[in-house]
């Protein structure tokens, strides 16, 4: 199966040859009997494996193109294990303007148990060079950046790391593998929230890790097991649903947002908008060169001195005011206060972000309605 629409629906899929079930049944079970001493069907303990999160990890490792997968309990769970991969001592390079409950993690749990991160402008290559140090383990990108959609070189990036002898993680939670595949551009292991995109549907979160090698695969599932941070059957199942229709989601999610930000960026009562899909993107080669696709994601400056922002936000129909990201119904929020607001105000001015910020995730409704709504918003 070489084609992605094709492996979405099928990898995972045909596990029950007692009844022939054309979905992949649900497991709920805690834990699975012994045959004899040393002797089982391949799992024991729903913590360690479940025959359900397993057929989702082998469809989200096909659609990335790696060796294996881990799903965990959310998306912070993924990240979360993947940051056990470190020791007290260790430093880690990332973005200025990466997720705000990654940055969180990163600086107010981490970084108080010994491991040093450095926040930098990772569209400046020569500034994630500067900020390598001699124990630097781990640089860790998030592109296109949330919420100002600012594009990563991942194949420079993932050099400088291979170059160190660091390891490269991407997170590609606002692409999705439809878009955007990071191990074609060598990277060591892929991080998704699983909540948002490959789900789909916002009735349930969840996390994956993709790796690329054996030893990876060997260590991260030891620390999944060991932390706890496994996917419950039935939510894997809910995800293993969702992931079917991911291709023509985002499809349909792109052609909405494009739509949406070519509105936006010609209201007068807007500043700026932030859209790869836009020619106003200051970073079309490189979008054309790693990005399959633009998404569903974008944000844009509202002109607050002539729509107040509280009034913008309840004027609004088809918006739902909400964190998250990636459903089929399109959700709105204010980072400042909202998703990012853990930054701290300093942290945020530096990534770029202002109050004035708003961030859209376009869902798969009808884009003359969406455009219809913003529009009503903004006579404010």
């Amino acid at each position: 199966m070489n084609d992605i629409r094709t492996r979405s629906v099928h990898t995972g899929v045909a596990k029950d040859s007692s009844f022939n079930s054309v979905i992949t049944p649900i497991y709920p079970t805690s834990t699975f009997y012994f045959d004899a001493l040393g002797k089982n069907k391949g799992y024991d303990y729903t913590r360690s494996g479940n025959p359900t999160r397993a057929a989702l990890e082998e469809n989200i490792a096909s659609l990335e193109g790696g060796i294996g997968c881990s799903v965990t309990a959310t998306g912070m769970a993924a990240i979360t294990g993947t940051l056990f991969l470190l020791q007290p001592g260790d430093h880690v390079v990332t973005g200025d303007d990466i997720y705000g409950g990654s940055y969180r993690l990163f600086a107010q749990v981490f970084a108080k148990i010994g491991v040093e991160f450095s926040f930098v402008n990772m569209r400046d290559l020569n500034a994630v060079k500067k900020a390598i140090r001699k124990q630097t383990k781990m640089i860790w990108i998030e592109t296109p950046s949330n919420p100002l959609l600012n594009i990563i070189d991942l194949k420079s990036n993932i050099e400088i790391a291979q170059e160190k002898k660091c390891l490269s993680v991407v997170d590609n939670t606002f692409l999705s593998p439809y878009f955007q595949r990071p191990f074609e551009f060598g990277a060591d292991l892929v991080i998704h929230s699983t909540t948002k995109y490959i789900n789909g549907h916002s009735d349930v979160v969840g996390g994956a890790i993709v790796y690329r090698d054996q030893a990876l695969r060997d260590r991260i599932r030891f620390l999944v097991n060991a932390l706890g941070l496994s996917q419950a059957p039935f939510d894997a199942w809910l995800v293993l649903r969702g992931v079917k229709t991911l291709a023509q989601r985002m499809e349909a999610h792109q052609e909405n947002a494009m739509a949406v930000a070519k509105f936006l960026e010609s209201h007068p009562r807007v500043k700026k908008v932030y859209y790869p899909g836009l020619k106003s993107h200051p970073q079309q080669s490189l979008i054309k060169k790693q990005m399959k696709g633009f998404g569903g994601m974008l944000a844009f400056e509202l002109d607050t001195s002539k729509v107040e922002l509280n009034k913008f936000f309840k004027s609004l129909k088809f918006f739902s005011l909400a964190e998250s990201l990636g459903g089929v119904e399109s959700l709105i929020e204010h980072p400042w206060s909202m998703s990012h607001a853990s930054m701290g105000e300093k942290a945020l001015l530096a990534s770029g972000m202002t109050k004035e910020t708003i961030r859209v995730s376009l869902g798969i409704e009808g884009s003359e309605d969406l455009i219809q709504d913003l529009e009503n918003a903004l006579k404010g």
